[in-house]
């Protein structure tokens, strides 16, 4: 299991990486006349459904955390069936300072509730499958995983407040109309469907901030084609001297983006087998 504290140690090792921005075309004061507020709260709250109604998609995936005045960036790509409730994603870590490739991609399998991993944690047979139950995760998974969800990330969307059009631009040769607010994390557990509410719930519980920033891109059928939300959280450092004691208390930034696209694709995701469930004891790096 990714977890925090190594999360945050992967952050200061590794180099800064940044990540590319969305050009907008179009002033946002020209067109934020043409959508009232109540458009703009009703088309985010909808993301959710609009994509369950499509069925599935490419995801490509990127999570970028500072620490330290030190960024690093985890990426991921796949395919997601919205009405299973279940994607596959190859995620690729950082390097590490010297250039050379530190870890070999995890495949992660992202089902209500659960999260599998392959190639995840020291003494994990090769052919062995990790499983995570989402839940007891104190970020619902919207971090741990180096990932978000991509649906997960949509349910989020159902807790919006203070929506605002900001106005058109162009993605990836698709125009698309971009929306900017606040997400309240408990409000989004209440409005999740029952598959994601009680990792949400988790989640509105494990972050430093319970208001979390978020800009949405909606193409002209209301499908969400990027998403950014940027979520804060404690981490807390234990070393020998004070173990037992507290620690050092560190504020992590994460900056979580979702690109979907090639609606309709072909998505046959198979979750594992109990006998290829890995049962012992993760070692530690």
């Amino acid at each position: 299991m990714v977890q925090h504290g190594r999360a945050a140690r992967a952050v200061a090792a590794a180099a800064a990486v940044g990540l590319m921005g969305l050009a907008t075309g179009c002033s946002a004061a020209a067109e934020a006349d043409n959508e009232s507020p109540a458009e703009s709260a009703a088309a985010v709250h909808d993301a959710a459904d609009r994509l369950v109604r499509e069925g599935s998609s490419k995801a490509r995936t990127s999570m970028e955390m500072a620490s330290g005045g030190t960024r690093v960036t985890i990426r991921g790509e796949g395919v997601y069936d919205y009405r299973a409730r279940v994607g596959q994603l190859k995620v690729v870590l950082p390097r590490d300072p010297s250039g050379a490739e530190e870890h070999r991609p995890i495949t992660e399998l992202l089902a209500p509730g659960a999260l599998y991993m392959k190639n995840r944690g020291a003494g994990v047979p090769a052919d062995k499958w990790v499983r995570v139950d989402t839940a007891t995760m104190s970020d619902g998974n919207l971090v741990t995983g180096g990932a978000t969800d991509p649906l997960a990330a949509a349910e989020l969307l159902r807790g919006a407040r203070k929506v605002t059009y900001v106005g058109e631009s162009e993605l990836a040769g698709t125009e698309v109309r971009h929306y900017r607010g606040t997400v309240d994390m408990a409000a989004a557990a209440r409005a999740a469907s029952p598959a994601s509410r009680q990792s949400l719930a988790a989640a509105a519980k494990g972050f430093a901030k319970d208001q979390v920033p978020f800009d949405v891109y909606l193409d002209d059928e209301g499908r969400i084609r990027k998403v950014r939300h940027r979520f804060s959280f404690v981490n807390t450092k234990v070393t020998a001297a004070v173990k037992g004691k507290g620690g050092k208390r560190e504020v992590v930034d994460v900056a979580s983006t979702t690109l979907l696209d090639s609606f309709g694709i072909s998505a046959n995701i198979e979750l594992p087998d109990t006998k290829d469930i890995f049962a012992g004891k993760i070692a530690e790096n």
